[in-house]
């Protein structure tokens, strides 16, 4: 039997672009990410037969979920462990707005960012060691399941990598997308990563 995540990311919010450090600040989904959590939520229901569905506190990912339990009948949870990363004092600011502030300390989050130490914020490895919990919890209460996981960008990049094998150095190597679709299988012990960052699902959502 085999264990499959179904790990996706919240819809569209306004601070994507212009980009600026989200982390744990409270953004409502845009009304383009409430059309792609309705097109996810689609496609989770045509393709998978969820037992649970798991979400970030936070309410962009809590909308995301409900679209999708809407779509599966199953009821989504929250599970504080799929928050996103604390960007500490640089939450809300733009690249630049940080790099007038904290040019070294940006330049380290963008060359090296296993190395980098975000002020008043939350290292990549300590992003890792709630991944692993993740991974845990749904292998201690989901084997042999299916579960729908809806995080953020960040913590899916971690659990990505972590899945693979490689080093948290490789972060900006594997893009994530709003309301993407990621699926890891599980058998005993072994990932098995069968799609990353799909979107087609979406196509229709910028009309």
């Amino acid at each position: 039997m085999t264990t499959t995540l179904v790990l996706t990311r919240h819809g569209h919010v306004d601070w994507i672009a212009p980009e600026r450090f989200r982390g744990r600040a409270e953004l409502p989904l845009s009304a383009l990410g409430e059309r792609q959590a309705e097109a996810l939520g689609q496609r989770v229901a045509q393709s998978w037969k969820p037992d649970a569905i798991y979400t970030s506190p936070l309410s962009r990912c809590v909308r995301t979920g409900d679209a999708i339990a809407r779509a599966t009948g199953i009821r989504a949870e929250q599970l504080s462990n799929l928050v996103d990363t604390d960007y500490g004092q640089w939450q809300g600011l733009t690249r630049d707005e940080v790099r007038a502030r904290w040019p070294e300390e940006l330049r380290v989050w963008l060359d090296a960012p296993d190395m980098a130490s975000i002020p008043g914020g939350e290292t990549l490895t300590a992003v890792l060691v709630r991944g692993v919990e993740v991974l845990q919890h749904m292998l201690r209460h989901h084997r042999d399941q299916t579960v729908i996981l809806v995080g953020h960008d960040s913590i899916n990049r971690v659990i990505l990598l972590h899945s693979l094998g490689l080093p948290l150095s490789r972060y900006w190597r594997i893009k994530q997308e709003p309301c993407c679709i990621n699926e890891i299988s599980i058998d005993g012990e072994t990932f098995t990563i069968q799609r990353i960052n799909e979107s087609h699902h979406l196509a229709a959502t910028d009309r």
